[in-house]
């Protein structure tokens, strides 16, 4: 149930960046947040009120259903798109929005490269995670640390690509809301399969 709440809002930001004529300065939603909108990305900016109403009504869902608890991750999701939304939508510039899902990757790779060397038992990120499900050695623990990292910054450069670089961000929208996720499962189900002899027993 939980992960199908966090898809809802790039859903709704799917649909209105498709659905809305980029030249419309006076959509509902423009107006609902006192927009005079932009010249031809108005598609866009809509799909950004969209996406931050949204995230703000699902995770403020989650707040409650979680008794009154949001993971870090999905405090700095929530952070990101609220404040890299917030200064498209004031300047009317879809640049940040579309610089937002490129960082927020980058921060993910940082804190798997960076995790073996904080914490009290300065352990990999991935080791805290998948430390109930997995039994490995600790190079290997280490190898799976820089393969999850890496993952990420090769999204970030997707985004990068798909935003700026690629036939001048057509595609952006597409592959924000779906290509992402199609290379994240995709990385999931490879590691599974390589994996598959290292899970623990379910009496362990």
């Amino acid at each position: 149930m939980k992960a199908l709440l966090d898809f809802v809002p790039l859903i709704i930001f799917f649909w209105l960046y498709k659905t809305v004529d980029p030249k419309d300065s006076e959509h509902p939603l423009l107006q609902l947040i006192g927009s005079a909108g932009g010249v031809d990305n108005n598609n866009i900016l809509v799909a950004t009120t969209g996406l931050i109403i949204s995230m703000l009504v699902v995770y403020g869902a989650l707040f409650v259903r979680q008794r009154f608890h949001l993971d870090k991750q999905q405090w700095l999701v929530l952070f990101m798109t609220v404040i890299f939304g917030g200064i498209t939508l004031m300047l009317s510039d879809d640049f940040y929005i579309r610089l937002k899902a490129a960082i927020l990757n980058f921060a993910f790779a940082a804190a798997f490269f960076i995790s073996p060397y904080f914490g009290k038992e300065r352990k990999p990120l991935i080791k805290r995670l998948f430390g109930p499900v997995l039994e490995l050695t600790e190079q290997g623990w280490k190898k799976l640390n820089m393969s999850w990292g890496l993952m990420f910054v090769g999204m970030a450069c997707l985004h990068i690509f798909f935003a700026f670089i690629f036939a001048n961000g057509k595609y952006w929208g597409e592959f924000t809301a779906f290509g992402d996720m199609i290379v994240m499962f995709s990385f999931i189900i490879i590691q599974f399969i390589i994996l598959r002899k290292h899970f623990k027993s379910p009496e362990e």
